[in-house]
């Protein structure tokens, strides 16, 4: 792969992270506090492309201009013949006769490099998706096929919910509790919740959030059973408001057998999907 496709390619890879970095694209695979790493990472792809493809121009210049100041004297090989020379066409055919090439071994010496494969263009491709195409944040797919997260974390001392009626708590704040801290910290309080649904293997649907360690290669779900007033006519991956309060009902995850926390509904009502996804 030539240096001009080298640069094309880390320019437009630099201006899609520049791109996604700058708006809440970026919220769909990385945790929000990775935006200036995004920021300075994509400006250094800009800049090592333009310096790539300044190079390779003024290089390009330079070497056209050699050429012009010294050509080819007279004589040079084109085509495997010496076209300056008396007698050429005699040394060239009598070295036909005798099972030679002429000046083909020459050839290398007068002919220009070779050309770089047009195949290494095709590395623009996933670059243009990547620009042109958004895909969205996991959802109840992705957390249908990954065990809840809940035995990963680690759990001391609750602090007190926050102020207000309902209190505003996240999916994975409530499950804790519910499970590690068996709802004593919750107590008769509501708590409002947000989250996707997802379906439930043993029926149903469950409140559902992917969590981050950094990047949505390692997302995990925290799944939430509900009973009571549950939503209902919505399909997977809808964004609902839950306002509930704490049930020792518990169920088991399917698909690694940890435990999955429910919460009494009291109300709930659809919601636009937030920009920050991940929790």
């Amino acid at each position: 792969m030539n240096r001009q496709a080298q640069g094309v390619v880390m320019l437009l890879l630099g201006g899609a992270i520049l791109k996604a970095s700058l708006t809440d694209m970026y919220l769909r695979y990385v945790k929000a506090g990775l935006q200036p790493f995004l920021i300075g990472a994509g400006a250094l792809l800009v800049l090592a492309a333009v310096m790539t493809l300044w190079y390779d121009i003024r290089h390009g210049s330079a070497v056209d201009t050699e050429c012009a100041e010294h050509p080819e004297p007279v004589g040079a090989a084109v085509g495997g013949r010496d076209l300056g020379r008396p007698g050429d066409d005699h040394r060239a055919g009598t070295d036909q006769g005798h099972g030679g090439h002429g000046h083909s071994g020459r050839d290398g010496d007068h002919g220009h490099g070779h050309r770089e494969p047009r195949v290494g263009w095709l590395l623009i491709a996933p670059v243009l998706g990547l620009l042109l195409v958004a895909p969205p944040a996991l959802g109840s797919y992705a957390a249908g096929q990954a065990g809840s997260a809940l035995s990963a974390q680690q759990v001391s001392d609750f602090p007190a919910l926050p102020d207000g009626d309902p209190a505003e708590i996240s999916v994975l704040d409530y499950a804790t509790r519910a499970i590690f801290d068996k709802g004593l910290s919750i107590g008769e309080r509501r708590v409002r919740v947000t989250g996707f649904l997802s379906d439930n293997p043993e029926g149903g649907q469950l409140l559902t959030r992917m969590i981050l360690s950094c990047c949505a290669a390692d997302a995990r779900p925290i799944k939430v059973g509900m009973n009571g007033s549950v939503p209902t006519g919505l399909p997977a991956d809808s964004w609902v408001e839950i306002t509930g309060q704490y049930t020792d009902q518990q169920g088991t995850d399917p698909v690694n057998g940890d435990s999955i926390p429910f919460i009494e509904v009291l109300e709930w009502r659809p919601v636009q999907a937030p920009a920050e996804q991940y929790e």
